[in-house]
């Protein structure tokens, strides 16, 4: 997304934040940039913004971790009481994959755990090779909370709940990128403007 989109674009999502939100009272009032301190607090949230790496186009799933903090962002995520992405067309997809989905690890049993998430993507019929993440200097990329970040570029999942589950279910694994179920509403930017979708 071009940066000088951006403001407007955040803008345009913060009046449909509203209108999704305006009927519920049992929750605090809507904060956009303090959401994450709001949940870190034991707060309540009325919604939660942001970004992913691509977004499922009918079920609106999603696959984030980019930037590395996909623990938190999938904790604000469930811990609010709506969810919306933004992003362009080009993650807007019929099928996740395309983008490596990024599973975040303990250090311990690195080794051990990578076969097991290699195991787990076979039996979900989505193989694919799965790299540690690195920094620019070339060490191990260490996110906020000291794990550490493998990559699965698998191209195609077929069924993202059924890897989301066997991956949860490997000791190793702290949290994987696919957000099941979890975004309420995507705001899609194109080269026609945007449009608003919400999850079925």
């Amino acid at each position: 997304m071009h940066e000088r989109a951006r403001p407007v674009l955040v803008a345009v999502v913060e009046e449909v934040l509203l209108e999704l939100i305006e009927d519920d009272e049992d929750v605090p009032a809507y904060r956009l940039a303090p959401v994450g301190q709001d949940i870190a607090e034991g707060v309540a949230a009325r919604a939660a913004l942001d970004g992913a790496d691509e977004v499922h186009r009918t079920t609106l799933d999603l696959i984030k971790g980019r930037g590395g903090a996909l623990l938190r962002e999938k904790i604000v995520a469930a811990a609010s009481a709506r969810m919306v992405v933004i992003a362009d067309e080009s993650k807007w997809v019929a099928m996740l994959g395309r983008f490596p989905l990024p599973i975040e690890v303990v250090a311990f049993g690195l080794a051990a755990t990578k076969r097991a998430v290699e195991a787990a993507t076979v039996a979900s019929g989505c193989p694919g090779p799965i790299s540690l993440r690195r920094d620019k200097a070339g060490h191990a990329f260490v996110t906020d909370g000291g794990h550490f970040i493998l990559d699965a570029a698998l191209q195609r999942i077929s069924d993202p709940r059924s890897l989301g589950e066997r991956l949860a279910a490997i000791p190793g694994v702290v949290e994987h990128g696919l957000f099941i179920g979890l975004a309420h509403a995507a705001v899609i930017a194109g080269p026609e403007g945007r449009r608003i979708v919400e999850r079925p």
